[in-house]
């Protein structure tokens, strides 16, 4: 493979830090993201750069300062994310906008900052990484679902908007992964008085126990090299747990009622 450029956003630690080194492995040019490159001075993986894909014009800069390293970039993957639990009625507004600008729209600004150059060079490929989470309404992560599914659908429809230019987009989905995710999420606090008490502790308890014991990140970034190989990338990939790939093709054969039963079953609700 030749030396195809490569920009990684959220790449100093956790699943992007491990696919950012195993890209850099295979020979590939990597620059990761980070909201403040300087807090890793003993970084040494990979090109870490400033970027916070909140910031209205961050991603544009971002993409600037690769092309003016490497006048180009093959590859955008969109990586950065935060995960967000709660009831649906109890999660502040602000949490709920702060996770769809970062797991939604920071990922929209890279594509439309990336598509212009990528037509330029007569193709590229941008893999957004989703979560299994995004194909199904979980309970008490059901804002952190939602951002993840508007991304697997906008997905679907880049697909088909930029296949003239030969562009190829596709949709990486992981499950449960050993990172550091489950320190760096948001928490509705959990109310003494609040209905949702006893439900949303067990909940939470749950949750960051199936992080803790997730499967190895660069399970996900072996997927990445995969997808990057391939002539002709599909739509959707999930990658974790045999079960947790499992629960995707239950919910397309089971009627809704039936699987939502399994999943009040799996939270005890």
């Amino acid at each position: 493979m030749d030396s195809k450029v490569v920009l990684i956003t959220g790449g100093s630690s956790g699943i992007g830090k491990a696919i950012g080194t195993f890209l850099t492995t295979k020979g590939l040019i990597v620059y990761g993201t980070a909201r403040s490159a300087a807090k890793y001075p003993d970084f040494k993986a990979f090109k870490l750069i400033d970027l916070a894909v909140r910031d209205a014009h961050g991603p544009t800069a971002a993409v600037h300062q690769v092309l003016k390293k490497e006048g180009r970039l093959d590859i955008l993957i969109n990586n950065a994310g935060v995960g967000i639990t709660g009831p649906i009625e109890e999660t502040p507004q602000e949490a709920i906008e702060n996770v769809f600008n970062i797991n939604f729209y920071g990922p929209v600004r890279l594509i439309k900052a990336v598509l212009p150059q990528m037509r330029k060079q007569g193709g590229g490929l941008i893999i957004n990484i989703t979560s299994i989470a995004g194909y199904m309404g979980l309970p008490y992560r059901g804002y952190y679902s939602a951002s993840k599914g508007a991304l697997g659908l906008l997905t679907e429809t880049l697909r088909m908007e930029t296949k003239s230019f030969g562009i190829k987009i596709t949709n990486i989905a992981p499950g449960d992964f050993a990172t550091n995710i489950a320190a760096g999420r948001y928490h509705a606090p959990l109310k003494e008085d609040s209905p949702y008490k006893t439900p949303y502790g067990s909940a939470l308890t749950s949750m960051d126990a199936h992080v803790d014991s997730g499967g190895n990140p660069e399970d996900v970034a072996r997927k990445v090299y995969q997808v990057i190989r391939k002539a002709n990338p599909s739509v959707h990939y999930p990658v974790g747990a045999f079960l947790q790939r499992f629960s995707l093709s239950l919910k397309r054969i089971l009627p809704d009622k039936i699987y939502e039963r399994l999943l009040l079953n799996h939270y005890k609700l």
